[in-house]
């Protein structure tokens, strides 16, 4: 795979040159694992939630290089792209193990009360009666719902469920988290 920059034009370059010179933020949405087959076909591990995202996208990077997506398929879970640039195994191979990234511009519009995780975390955390507990630190997924990490001041770790019972608001301006404790939450 030929590192590109803006200087180079497409043809030198073999695929469509992003503007990954200028600087934005990247959003990591997933990982090359392997390939597949002979044509550069690469296999995905998704972070973005929805493997049917890589559907909506018209490009991605891998590290630094931008690359136009040409075609997605699915095998069960795992995304298989065609991306430019990459035309044969050998190419693919080379990807395997990088990391897959979008502008901040492509993350889709949220509803309310929706929030990205990576503007959550580092909010104050405070409870109901206005007492700072701490920093949300991250945001635990893949249970029945959400679990919220709080770092307390003295560098322990709660856990606080993700329902409507324990999160009275998110301000996300604010940088704040308004929460609902019960008795044995807090060691």
């Amino acid at each position: 795979m030929k590192l590109c920059t803006k200087e180079y034009s497409r043809e030198r370059c073999g695929y469509a040159v992003l503007p990954a010179l200028i600087i934005m933020e990247k959003i990591q949405i997933g990982k090359i694992v392997n390939v597949a087959g002979l044509k550069g076909e690469v296999k995905i591990v998704n972070y973005s939630g929805s493997k049917e995202r890589y559907q909506e996208l018209e490009s991605i990077y891998i590290e630094n290089a931008g690359h136009k997506i040409e075609k997605v398929r699915y095998n069960k879970d795992v995304v298989i792209l065609k991306l430019s640039g990459i035309d044969d195994r050998n190419a693919a191979e080379e990807a395997r193990g990088k990391d897959i990234y979008i502008s901040e511009s492509d993350l889709p519009e949220l509803s309310e009360g929706e929030y990205y995780i990576r503007d959550m975390i580092g909010i104050s955390v405070v409870d109901d009666t206005g007492n700072v507990l701490g920093n949300l630190s991250d945001v635990i997924q893949n249970r029945a719902q959400d679990l919220y990490e709080v770092e307390m001041k003295d560098g322990k770790k709660i856990l606080i469920p993700a329902v409507e019972e324990f999160i009275l608001n998110i301000d996300i301006e604010k940088k704040q988290m308004d929460v609902k404790l019960i008795e044995g939450l807090i060691p």
